[in-house]
């Protein structure tokens, strides 16, 4: 039963890994397959998987959660979809509106 739990437990939940890497500058696009990441915007903090403070400055995007939404792709660390479904995102997200709660929450 407990390897059973373990392996539901690895294939159903985000890396925390890759969860906690995605900070800096974004830029977000209209069609999934040209995403990197797959976001499911969460409205309550409590499910979200990444507390994300959304920065003024690009210089101040430096730790995980602090994103800057770029306007150009090509100055963009990542490419970000948001989904209007649950299940297709690779992790869920729910923007703060204070920089000190942004990060990890797991």
């Amino acid at each position: 039963m407990w390897l059973l739990v373990t392996a539901i437990h690895l294939f159903y939940t985000p890396n925390q890994s890759l969860v906690c890497q995605v900070y800096g500058s974004v830029y977000e696009v209209n069609d999934p397959y040209l995403a990197d990441l797959i976001i499911f915007e969460e409205l309550s903090e409590v499910t979200a998987d990444l507390l994300v403070y959304e920065q003024q400055n690009r210089l101040y995007a430096n730790k995980p959660g602090m994103w800057y939404f770029e306007d150009k792709k090509d100055f963009a660390r990542f490419k970000i979809y948001f989904t209007p479904n649950k299940s297709e995102a690779d992790f869920i997200v729910y923007f703060t509106e204070f920089e000190s709660f942004a990060g990890c929450s797991r």
